[in-house]
């Protein structure tokens, strides 16, 4: 798969500490690329410096096949997570000014785009309002709108559904997935991991200024099953040690139907446990009880913390 978009080996240190230690990730072109970390984890450096907002000490960010150069901010567009709109100005007039400083579209075709936007968005009601007058969330999709008018090759999210109800948070979230179909390419930078397995195809986590974990979200996940399964069934389920496996806790859905998780040991095959648990009992249902995102994320980075501490 082509790489658009690379950091090799990037540093940056603020006085004593290390912000970017080493850092290199690479972003699938057309894809989502989920950059992930605790508060502090230099995940905003790297972000700050892809957008040219400062240098890296050392290191290179590489942009569609060739360094990344000024001439190049034209084809990102950027959502901060710290929002940064003019409340006293009117929506409209900001929008087509931030649309033409920022991709350089002519005013008319700025507007042009912004109305077929802002209907989309229930937006237009507002087009003469000052954004002070407008709530939270529809500020945000302002900026979000501004953030794509110009169809930029790259997106770049940062945490871009917080403030947001379920129903816009959805809204927003299918708006993504349709940029990436329409060939975008998007860093996505968040806290919530749920929103990581939904929609990021690739992800890279950074603690303490390294990156600790990469790769393709579905691969990650499969590097930390751990064996567990949930199985629903009726009847009496009669284990011995000799077994194979180990039933970690049950609960009791109905008078008829038990549900259990099951620890199976790392040598026997799935269709083996199903063939032993169906001696003694009908089962319901079967499924495989893989880790979440977000409990990777916790168990990486309290790992690389408590190796930190050892070393």
């Amino acid at each position: 798969m082509e790489t658009f978009l690379s950091a090799q080996n990037v540093v940056k240190q603020y006085a004593q500490q290390k912000a970017l230690d080493n850092v290199s990730i690479q972003v699938p072109q057309g894809k989502i690329f989920g950059l992930l970390g605790p508060n502090g984890a230099g995940k905003t450096t790297l972000i700050r410096i892809i957008n040219r907002i400062t240098a890296p000490d050392s290191g290179e960010i590489v942009f569609n096949g060739h360094p990344f150069t000024a001439e190049d901010l034209v084809n990102i567009g950027y959502l901060p997570e710290e929002r940064g709109l003019y409340k006293k100005m009117k929506v409209g007039q900001q929008a087509i000014y931030l649309a033409q400083l920022r991709g350089g579209l002519s005013k008319d075709e700025a507007a042009k785009r912004l109305k077929q936007w802002f209907e989309k968005f229930d937006i237009m009601p507002w087009w003469n309002k000052k954004l002070e007058e407008l709530s939270k969330g529809m500020q945000q999709k302002v900026q979000f709108v501004i953030t794509i008018l110009h169809r930029p090759q790259l997106l770049i999210f940062d945490e871009p559904f917080s403030g947001f109800d379920p129903v816009n948070a959805e809204l927003l979230k299918q708006e993504i997935l349709q940029l990436r179909r329409e060939g975008h390419t998007i860093i996505f930078s968040t806290h919530n991991m749920a929103s990581v397995e939904e929609i990021c195809d690739e992800m890279a986590l950074i603690n303490h200024g390294k990156v600790i974990l990469n790769g393709k979200v579905r691969e990650v996940k499969e590097q930390f099953r751990n064996g567990l399964f949930e199985v629903e069934y009726k009847g009496m389920l009669q284990q011995t040690p000799e077994d194979g496996y180990s039933v970690v806790n049950t609960e009791q859905v109905d008078e008829n139907l038990t549900r259990c998780l099951i620890q199976k040991a790392d040598t026997m095959e799935n269709s083996d446990l199903i063939s032993l648990l169906a001696k003694d009992v009908e089962i319901r249902s079967f499924r495989e009880k893989m880790p979440t995102m977000h409990e990777i994320f916790i168990r990486t980075v309290e790992a690389n913390n408590a190796n930190l501490k050892d070393q």
